[in-house]
C-alpha cells in the first residue's frame, strides 16, 4: 500500500482546521473523532492560536505522582524497546499518568528542543482541556488509542507535528494508569508508529500483571512461614488489598485498601485491625470474631458504635451519613441501591450522583462495614437503630 503524501496531507488539513474553526464551510468534514475533539474545545473557549496558558506541576508534584503510579516499574523497559525502533532518531517517548501530566519524557534531542516551546515538558498538565486537542488529552477524553497528524491539533502551534497515545490500563482491575504517547516531527510519521505504540503498552501491561503476580507470591511466601503455628485466622493483602494469603478464612481475591486506623470486617475473622508490614498489610481479629454493630441515632451527636469483645469503637456521622445507614439498616440483606437511596433521602431519583458520593465518603470512615452494589452491611455485621 503506498505510503500518502504527508505534505499533501497536511495542507488539506490545515484548510479544514482554519474553515471549521472560523466557522466556515471545510472542504471535506474533520475525522469523528477528531470533529468531537474540536466541538469540546471550541465550547470550552480554548484559543486555536496557542495562546493557552500552559499548565506545570512543581518538581516535588512530579516526583510523588512518580512513586505512586505503576508506569514506574515499567517506564524503562518501555523506552529500550521504543526508543530503539529504527526511526527513533527523530521522535520522543512521553508517558503520562491518568490526569495527562507528563511524568516522564525521553528520545531524540532536537524533537526534546521543540517540544520544549511548545510546553510539552515533564510535569506539563496535557489534558484537553489546557492545550486542546491532541492525542494524549483526546485518548484520555475518548478513552481509545489515538493518532493526530499536523492540523488535526487545535493548537496551530502542534501543527508541525504528529503525535500517537495509547491508554495503559492495570491489567487486573481495568483501573487506567496513564499514557504512552510517541511524538515527532509531522512529515517523519511512519504508518507503523501507532502500531509500534500499541504493542508496547500491550507488553507494559502484560509485564505489570507479572510483578505484582511476583510481588504477591513473596509476600505469601514470607508470610506464610511467619505466621506457621500461629492459631487462629489471618489475612495478608498487598497495599492495594489484593489477596496473598489466607488462614482460617475465605476471602474474596480483593478487599477494601486497608488503613491503619480503620477496621476491617472479615468474614470468619471479625473485626480486624490492619497492621502494616513490608509490601502490605496483616489482619487479625482484634475480638468477638462476630461482629456486633449498633447505629445510634441522636441529634447531638449522630454516632455509629462498634460493639465487639475489644473496646467499643465510635465513629461520628454527620446526619446525612446517619441517614444513609438507617436506610440501609432497614433495607436488610437485600440493601438498596444508589436510585432507591436517592428517594429516601431527597425524594427523587435525580441525585444518585451525590448519593454516591456521600457512600464513598461514609466508606472512607467505617471501611468495608459497608458493602456496596447493592449497598447493605457486610456479611457478618448485625446492625440496629436504637
Amino acid at each position: 500500500m503506498p505510503q500518502p503524501d504527508l505534505a499533501h496531507l497536511a495542507r488539506d488539513l490545515t484548510r479544514i482546521h482554519d474553515a471549521v474553526i472560523t466557522g466556515g464551510s471545510p472542504p471535506v468534514q474533520p475525522r469523528a473523532l477528531v470533529k468531537r475533539s474540536w466541538d469540546r474545545m471550541l465550547r470550552l473557549g480554548l484559543d486555536p492560536a496557542g495562546g493557552n496558558r500552559r499548565v506545570v506541576a512543581a518538581e516535588a508534584d512530579v516526583e510523588s505522582r512518580r512513586q505512586r503510579s505503576k508506569l514506574r516499574l515499567i517506564v524503562e523497559e518501555m523506552k529500550s524497546v521504543l526508543l530503539r525502533a529504527p526511526d527513533a532518531a527523530s521522535f520522543i517517548l512521553v508517558v503520562t499518568d491518568a490526569d495527562g501530566v507528563i511524568l516522564w519524557r525521553d528520545g531524540a534531542t532536537a524533537a526534546r528542543r521543540q517540544a520544549d516551546s511548545l510546553g510539552f515538558v515533564e510535569g506539563a498538565h496535557w489534558s484537553e482541556s489546557v492545550v486542546g486537542t491532541n492525542a494524549i488529552g483526546t485518548a484520555l477524553a475518548e478513552e481509545a488509542p489515538v493518532q493526530l497528524f499536523s492540523a488535526e491539533h487545535f493548537e496551530s502551534a502542534q501543527h508541525p507535528w504528529y503525535c500517537s497515545a495509547v491508554p495503559v490500563h492495570d491489567p487486573h482491575d481495568g483501573r487506567l494508569l496513564g499514557v504512552v504517547d510517541i511524538s515527532g516531527p509531522a512529515l517523519t510519521l511512519h504508518p507503523t508508529v501507532q502500531t509500534l505504540v500499541s504493542t508496547a503498552v500491550r507488553l507494559a501491561e502484560a509485564r505489570l500483571m507479572i510483578i505484582q503476580q511476583e510481588q504477591l507470591s513473596s509476600l505469601r511466601d514470607r508470610m506464610s512461614a511467619m505466621l506457621q503455628g500461629v492459631h487462629g485466622p489471618a489475612l495478608v493483602v498487598d497495599d492495594e488489598g489484593w489477596v496473598a494469603y489466607q488462614q482460617g478464612v475465605k476471602s474474596r481475591e480483593r478487599i477494601d485498601v486497608p488503613a491503619p486506623d480503620r477496621s476491617i470486617l472479615i468474614p470468619g475473622a471479625g473485626l480486624c485491625l490492619p497492621e502494616k508490614i513490608s509490601g502490605g498489610w496483616l489482619l487479625r481479629p482484634s475480638g468477638d470474631r462476630q461482629a456486633s454493630v449498633v447505629l445510634r441515632l441522636s441529634r447531638n451527636p449522630a454516632v455509629l458504635e462498634i460493639l465487639s469483645d475489644s473496646d467499643p469503637l465510635v465513629v461520628p456521622l454527620t446526619p446525612r451519613h446517619a441517614q444513609i445507614l438507617a436506610a440501609v439498616t432497614s433495607a436488610g440483606a437485600a440493601g438498596v441501591s444508589a436510585s432507591e437511596l436517592s428517594h429516601k433521602l431527597y425524594g427523587d431519583a435525580d441525585h444518585v450522583v451525590t448519593v454516591r458520593a456521600e457512600v464513598s465518603r461514609l466508606r472512607r470512615s467505617i471501611g468495608a462495614l459497608l458493602a456496596t452494589r447493592p449497598y447493605r452491611w457486610a456479611e457478618g455485621v448485625s446492625a440496629r437503630v436504637e
